[in-house]
C-alpha cells in the first residue's frame, strides 16, 4: 500500500500521487505512438486504484488527472470510475518531448542516452530542465490528486525535488504509486513506488 503524507506541520497538507501507467500493448518507440493498456496492464490499472481506494479516507485521491495518452488514461479509468469524477487531462505530465528532427527509428538511442545522462545534458531542441519544472509545477498545482502519468515525468518530480542532476534517480515499474505531500512550504516526497524488476532500456 502507498504511503501516506504525514501529520500537518504549517497548516493543511494534502496527500498527492503519482501512479505510473499500467503495462501497454507496446513498448516507447514501437509503430502504435499512443497504444493502449494490454491484458496485464488493465490488471495493474484495476490493483492500483484497490491500493488507492483502500487509503485512509483523510488521504485517500479526491482527484484524478492524467497525461493525455491512452496507456494512462485507460489506467486512470478505474480509480476515476469509482471515485464518480472526470479524468483531468494534463498535457503538462506527458512523456519527454523527442526532438522533432528524430526519425522514428531514432528516439529510442536518443532516449536511452537521455536516461543515462542529466537533465542539463539531454540533446535537443527543448530546455530539459524548463521541462521538468513544468512537469513538476503541473503536480504541485493538483494537492489531493492522483496523477496517472510516466516513467520520466514521475523522475522529473522525484529529481526535482531531490535536487537532483540526473535524469533517472529511480525506476517506478508499471502502475506503481509514489506518495507526496503538498502543503504551504511546496511539495515533498513521502515514498518512492514500487520499482521495474527489468531496466526500461
Amino acid at each position: 500500500m502507498p504511503s501516506a503524507p504525514s501529520a500537518p506541520k504549517n497548516g493543511p497538507v494534502s496527500a498527492l500521487y503519482l501512479i505510473r501507467h499500467g503495462q501497454p500493448s507496446s513498448g516507447w518507440g514501437s509503430a502504435d505512438a499512443d497504444p493502449g493498456l494490454d491484458p496485464e496492464g488493465e490488471a495493474q490499472a484495476e490493483a492500483a486504484s484497490r491500493r488507492l481506494l483502500e487509503l485512509p479516507i483523510d488521504v485517500r485521491p479526491i482527484r484524478v488527472a492524467s497525461s493525455p495518452l491512452r496507456r494512462c488514461l485507460e489506467t486512470a479509468a478505474p480509480l476515476a470510475d469509482a471515485l464518480g469524477v472526470r479524468v483531468e487531462i494534463v498535457p503538462e505530465v506527458g512523456e519527454i518531448p523527442t526532438p522533432a528532427a528524430l526519425g522514428h527509428d531514432q528516439r529510442g538511442p536518443w532516449l536511452r542516452t537521455a536516461l543515462a545522462g542529466r537533465w542539463d545534458g539531454i540533446a535537443g531542441d527543448l530546455d530539459y530542465e524548463a521541462w521538468r519544472r513544468t512537469v513538476l509545477a503541473a503536480v504541485e498545482a493538483r494537492p489531493g490528486a492522483a496523477v496517472f502519468t510516466h516513467f520520466v515525468a514521475i523522475n522529473a518530480v522525484v529529481s526535482a525535488l531531490a535536487g537532483a542532476p540526473e535524469v533517472i534517480g529511480f525506476r517506478p515499474g508499471y502502475a506503481s504509486i509514489t506518495s507526496l505531500e503538498s502543503a504551504a512550504e511546496g511539495l515533498r516526497l513521502v515514498a518512492l513506488g514500487s520499482e521495474a524488476a527489468t531496466r526500461v532500456f
